[in-house]
């Protein structure tokens, strides 16, 4: 039987979500749990990867377990795993579906701190040394709709089998000194909103222009784009489904 389990993590002590040799994963610890709980080796698919440092408020993966699964599993895998990590819930669903392959969309939101705030340094980019013109910052995000190819956009020697994505939502609202940027798309490439966030930043700044934007999309090469924005302020939120 397959079954979906939704979690969210702090992603500040991991080295992303995926497992990867000698380093301490997300993932890595989800199945250490699930396999000591449920005595059997249990390996899981997660809904996509997230890089050193990123956080998840909602993230889903996959794993199959011939049997039933308790009431008590959710209660137990939160007592198992370590504080930045937590399950909210786990349910059954038809066996061919995929946690990654199945996904609709996915939606990230990263945040700005517009004052030097110790608050918040841990869980957003604090860029208060110069100023930033959010107008010019959202009138950018109309552009990323014209365009599916994001080349400029993902991490050299990545292994993407394509660089084209789907954007449906973009935009930038300032709450007090906060700016939270939300995208949501059908797929992203390795370091994708990070990099579109340095972009962004570099139009508020005045260093780049709105249009500029076009010239970094169209010209398919990393370094056309602006630096990678601190991971440590990223945040996947959601995941969509038709369940």
């Amino acid at each position: 039987m397959r079954y979906f389990i939704e979690f969210s993590y702090n992603g500040s002590t991991f080295f992303g979500y995926q497992i990867q040799p000698n380093q301490i994963s997300v993932q890595e610890e989800l199945e250490k749990a699930l396999s000591t709980i449920l005595r059997t080796e249990t390996k899981t698919t997660g809904a996509g990867r997230t890089d050193t440092g990123v956080h998840a408020k909602k993230m889903f993966a996959h794993f199959d377990f011939e049997g039933e699964i308790s009431e008590k599993l959710v209660h137990q895998l939160n007592s198992f795993l370590p504080a930045s990590i937590a399950v909210k819930q786990i349910f059954k669903v038809n066996d061919d579906f995929h946690a990654r392959f199945d996904a609709t969309h996915r939606t990230y939101e990263y945040y700005i701190s517009l004052e030097k705030n110790p608050f918040s340094e841990k869980f957003a980019w604090q860029h208060w040394r110069k100023s930033l013109d959010i107008e010019k910052m959202n009138e950018a995000c109309k552009i990323l709709f014209e365009y599916d190819d994001f080349e400029s956009f993902a991490k050299v020697g990545a292994d993407n089998k394509t660089n084209i994505c789907k954007i449906y939502h973009a935009n930038w609202v300032q709450n007090g000194n906060e700016l939270k940027f939300t995208i949501s798309a059908d797929r992203f490439l390795r370091n994708m909103v990070r990099a579109i966030v340095g972009t962004m930043v570099e139009i508020g700044s005045g260093k780049l222009n709105p249009e500029d934007l076009r010239k970094v999309i169209e010209a398919k090469n990393r370094n056309s784009a602006g630096t990678s924005a601190p991971a440590h302020a990223l945040f996947l939120v959601d995941v969509g489904y038709k369940f």
